[in-house]
């Protein structure tokens, strides 16, 4: 009897650990989720003040609007497109041309985030990119690639005005951070 007694509460307190346990890790989840949200508020904040950092600690601010109707994509881009960035939404690439210059326009975004959509994007699909000065641009999307970083390059200083969005590949993968991109390429829709 006394050894039952025991088992009971061995049981009883692994499993009161095991749900202590889920709900720490339950928590932890629900609070990035909030803090990613109320961070998609802040940057849009921002972006309607005209520019500046969304919180003040900030080291980056949203310099670009990007939109596309057909995936249902609207996100704000940050500048710069470093890790920390990067977690909170699409970052422009440094020494990118502003929308609607000549030379490339170059966003990346997470793959399983901000630019999960991409996947579903096709040849001759609109986007529009808005800059810091509320003018808009439209590009069309002409190719599609998977480009692998270890060996490819994308020319920054291209002839032509064209935008880049840039994300891991494979979407699905289980380990993240892996040599492959995928790249979708749009040109500049001249404006009549």
């Amino acid at each position: 009897m006394l050894a039952r007694c025991k088992i009971f509460r061995i049981r009883a307190a692994s499993i009161a650990v095991l749900l202590t346990l889920a709900f720490l890790s339950s928590a932890e989840a629900s609070y990035m989720l909030a803090k990613a949200r109320l961070a998609q508020i802040l940057i849009e904040q921002s972006w309607n003040r005209a520019g500046g950092p969304p919180w003040p600690w900030a080291d980056t601010k949203p310099i670009a609007h990007l939109v596309v109707p057909e995936i249902e994509l609207d996100s704000y881009v940050l500048s710069g497109a470093t890790g920390a960035t990067l977690a909170f939404g699409p970052g422009m690439l440094s020494g990118s041309a502003a929308p609607g210059e000549t030379g490339v326009t170059m966003i990346a975004a997470h793959r399983d985030t901000h630019f999960k959509l991409l996947r579903e994007i096709t040849r001759g699909t609109l986007i529009q990119l808005q800059d810091t000065d509320r003018q808009w641009y439209q590009y069309r999307v002409n190719d599609i690639h998977v480009a692998d970083s270890r060996v490819d390059y994308i020319e920054p200083l291209s002839g032509e005005s064209k935008l880049v969005l840039v994300t891991c590949y494979p979407f699905d993968a289980l380990i993240p951070g892996g040599p492959l991109r995928y790249v979708v390429e749009a040109e500049l829709i001249p404006r009549s």
